[in-house]
């Protein structure tokens, strides 16, 4: 199993310093934020894309895509009646993805609730619509660029819309092309009312990347979650993809968060599979 981690979670240091400081804790992969580089992707160079892509190589870490997409950003979202909204949001998504791939990604992390929140006089099934076209409307980039855009449902604390893994579901399948898949996140998952792990093997088949963190908005370990059932279902339905640690809250302390968060990720992966080795023992 891969470990990546968000980097806006060294948001208290240089670049390089973060990069540097995730392979030192073990993490193979970098989860990056658009924001860590300029308020929009249209304002970050060849050049630094070059830069950015060649300083991970360097610290031998892998770029797993971007995420918070629409941070910091004025004038974009999913679900508005406006079609002149909806087409520049899906011109700017197609930018990202080309951010993406020029950093060395492949994923794509939609959830930037504030950007996909129900407005005044929208109703759901409306929203639903306009947020598939919107969405739509960049899968030729996807495909051209061999980026994979994942819906993140997210819980009702954060939004009013796709706040459970069935409705992240039903977008995609709206959107219908094999480039759109899912994204589950352990927080956002919390507030269902389905077990994880059960939501998990529900969706196996969309499951295209995964977030790891607590309810408490800190690292996995920090919290109440118990990680073991989760990692042992991901190895149960064969995820191959990376889990990646966000984290919200940093009161321990970001080298703290690092550390111990992969450290118990890896500490639940390794009681899975001794768990596994005596059930193969006691058949």
């Amino acid at each position: 199993m891969k470990f990546a981690i968000c980097n806006e979670t060294f948001h208290d240091r240089p670049l390089a310093d973060g990069f540097r400081l995730a392979r030192e804790c073990g993490y193979t992969g970098i989860e990056i934020a658009p924001f860590t580089l300029a308020n929009y992707a249209y304002e970050i160079s060849p050049q630094r894309r070059g830069e950015v892509r060649k300083l991970a190589a360097d610290h031998e870490l892998e770029v797993v895509g971007l995420h918070w997409l629409l941070a910091k950003t004025e004038g974009f979202h999913l679900t508005t009646a406006d079609p002149g909204v909806r087409h520049r949001t899906s011109e700017y998504l197609a930018e990202l993805t080309r951010l993406c791939q020029d950093l060395g990604g492949t994923i794509l992390v939609l959830g930037s609730p504030q950007q996909r929140n129900l407005p005044p006089g929208v109703h759901y099934q409306d929203a639903l619509r306009y947020a598939a076209e919107c969405l739509r409307a960049i899968v030729p980039t996807l495909i051209e660029r061999n980026v994979v855009l994942a819906v993140e449902p997210l819980g009702p604390s954060e939004g009013d819309f796709l706040t459970t893994a069935t409705a992240g579901v039903e977008l995609i399948r709206l959107i219908d092309s094999p480039a759109v898949r899912l994204h589950l996140d352990v927080k956002a998952m919390s507030s269902e009312a389905i077990p994880i792990p059960d939501i998990i093997r529900a969706e196996r088949g969309w499951l295209r990347h995964f977030h790891a963190n607590d309810p408490n908005r800190q690292g996995p370990g920090f919290g109440k979650v118990d990680f073991v059932p989760i990692m042992q279902t991901l190895r149960e339905i064969n995820y191959r993809g990376w889990v990646s640690v966000e984290v919200f809250d940093y009161t321990p302390g970001v080298e703290r968060l690092a550390r111990q968060s992969i450290a118990y990720l890896k500490e639940c992966l390794g009681k899975c599979e001794t768990e596994f080795r005596a059930s193969d023992i006691k058949l």
